[in-house]
């Protein structure tokens, strides 16, 4: 367990337990030099998995049971206590990420607004979407039950850290804030590349929940860097449901195991996305300058570690096209190369742009200059194509992760249509329209609002509000089920599911189905929305 000083100690979060893992050991290690640091991490084998997994169990109905009150002081405390951590906790994410200070202060602010919003919807309590059509006696077919509707927690979530977060998408984050929110207890496997920082943050929601008298098994924390962890607990029968932030290939696996298991569970994947902005004529001539230099400020923004990183812009092939490509160029040519948060994503990034340089049509308009040395320092990059060659590249239209972007040349708004429609699922898909680009503005929206989960207008997709009407998820691949998101409040939806009583006795009735409505929430009682 982590020590006086705030320095983790490499231990699992197992109930009141801190046992070192019994299998492979392993370091985090400095980004920016590669230089190992301590303590040792080891993997949980398969029976500390299941005891993680029975332990949130056995915690299941306690933790459905607790209060709106308590439950939200719980997620109260747990921003308290990561507060309470001060300069260590950014210290150690610093270490092992090779994030500055400046945007670990940010992400651990963005941390802690996360669950005290969630605080406030627990509290206020209408989130439970509670439904009463009251029963009516008498004779056939004018008669009917008793029926009251309301969203209960799932049970055990499982949950995986992100890398490119490592507080507000991690132990912490959002998927954790939500699935507690929601009265579900959750097993996190901490990402193997911030062990440190996740041991951390584990400990600061422990003693939280110790301190709400929440059931032990409310929280367990497991380290692992070997995949038979990870399918371990995705596997697990007492796992109801499990949330996962990173690639592609890695949430397919997951998915796939979710779904082929005996009893099937609900796998909510944000993976991959490619972020098209779509610049028409009218917004090149009114501006194309000053939109070059914004797109290229979101492109490298954190080193292109955004899962909403632009990596494609689509623009007319005429008269604006070409100065706006070259002050873009400029741009990121310029930017001063970035250090990945590990050393795998920036040797991925290399893969991807050889891979690109390689489909015939597309060339390498700017490279900025790289660092000799460096295990994960990553240049910005631009490529350009025509849209005959991207739509017939299948690997131009996948994501690029990284701070590189691919501009594809359309010799007319049909090809820019026809790129739209060839687009796989997106988190978020821009449109940049001026004087006289009405119609095609209107056509281009129709196509991608089939394709993107958040369509953005005259504006960069870097940036994620947390609030109750953001939507961060999008059509496979960017996430496994289009219907939810990962972020905002909406995002405890994914853990719960609806419960009908039929007929109920008043005195088994929860408060938000009672009569006279007692904990005072928007209800629908006959049709009627209403606290009455």
């Amino acid at each position: 367990m982590s020590d006086a000083r705030g320095e983790p100690g490499g231990a699992l979060i197992l109930g009141g337990a801190r046992p070192w893992g019994r299998g492979a050991a392993y370091r985090a290690e400095d980004p920016r030099d590669g230089t190992p640091l301590g303590p040792e991490f080891r993997d949980a084998d398969a029976a500390q998995v299941h005891e993680a997994c029975t332990l949130a169990a056995e915690a299941a109905p306690g933790c459905a049971a607790v209060g709106p009150e308590r439950r939200a002081a719980f997620l109260r405390g747990i921003a308290a206590e990561l507060l309470g951590l001060g300069d260590a906790l950014l210290a150690r994410a610093g270490r092992e990420t090779a994030l500055p200070p400046g945007r670990l202060m940010h992400e651990r602010a963005r941390t802690v607004r996360q669950l005290e919003l969630f605080a406030d919807v627990v509290a206020e309590g209408s989130w439970v979407d509670a439904r009463i059509d009251r029963g009516r006696p008498g004779p056939e077919p004018a008669a009917r039950p008793d029926l009251r509707r309301m969203l209960v927690p799932l049970g055990p979530v499982a949950v995986f850290g992100a890398s490119n977060f490592p507080l507000a998408f991690s132990v912490a984050g959002g998927d954790t804030a939500s699935a507690l929110a929601a009265g579900c207890p959750v097993v996190v496997k901490a990402h193997p590349y911030h062990p440190g920082t996740s041991e951390l943050a584990g400990e600061a929601i422990a003693r939280a929940a110790a301190r709400a008298g929440l059931p032990e098994g409310t929280f367990a924390l497991l380290h692992g860097r070997a995949h038979a962890v990870g399918a371990a607990l995705v596997q697990h029968p007492a796992i109801a449901a499990v949330a996962f932030t990173g690639s592609e290939r890695g949430g397919r696996a997951l998915f796939d195991l979710a779904m082929r298991r005996p009893r099937p569970v609900p796998m909510y994947a944000e993976m991959g996305s490619s972020n098209p902005v779509f610049v028409l004529p009218g917004a090149l001539a009114e501006g194309g300058a000053a939109l070059a230099g914004r797109l290229a400020a979101s492109v490298a923004l954190g080193v292109g570690q955004f899962c909403t990183n632009p990596g494609l812009i689509v623009l007319p092939d005429d008269g604006g096209a070409a100065p706006f490509v070259a002050a873009l160029a400029a741009a990121l040519g310029a930017c001063a190369p970035g250090t990945m948060v590990h050393r795998e994503l920036a040797a991925g990034y290399a893969r991807a742009l050889a891979e690109l340089r390689a489909i015939p049509g597309v060339h390498e308009v700017a490279r900025a200059a790289a660092v000799q040395g460096a295990p994960a320092v990553a240049p910005a990059a631009l490529l350009a194509m025509d849209a005959t060659a991207w739509l017939a590249a299948p690997r131009a239209q996948a994501e690029v992760y990284g701070p590189a972007t691919i501009v594809v040349r359309c010799a007319s708004q049909a090809a820019m249509l026809a790129v739209a429609h060839a687009l796989p699922g997106q988190l978020t898909a821009s449109v940049h329209a001026g004087p006289g680009d009405e119609a095609a503005a209107r056509a281009l929206a129709d196509v991608l609002a089939t394709r993107a989960g958040r369509l953005v207008f005259a504006g960069v997709p870097t940036g994620v509000e947390v609030c109750a009407a953001m939507q961060h998820g999008g059509p496979y691949p960017a996430s496994t089920d289009p219907r939810v998101t990962s972020v905002g409040t909406a995002a405890l939806l994914r853990f719960v599911r609806p419960l009908c009583l039929q007929d109920a006795p008043a005195a088994l009735l929860p408060p938000e189905l009672q009569e006279g409505n007692p904990r005072g929430i928007l209800r629908m009682v006959d049709g009627a929305v209403g606290r009455d």
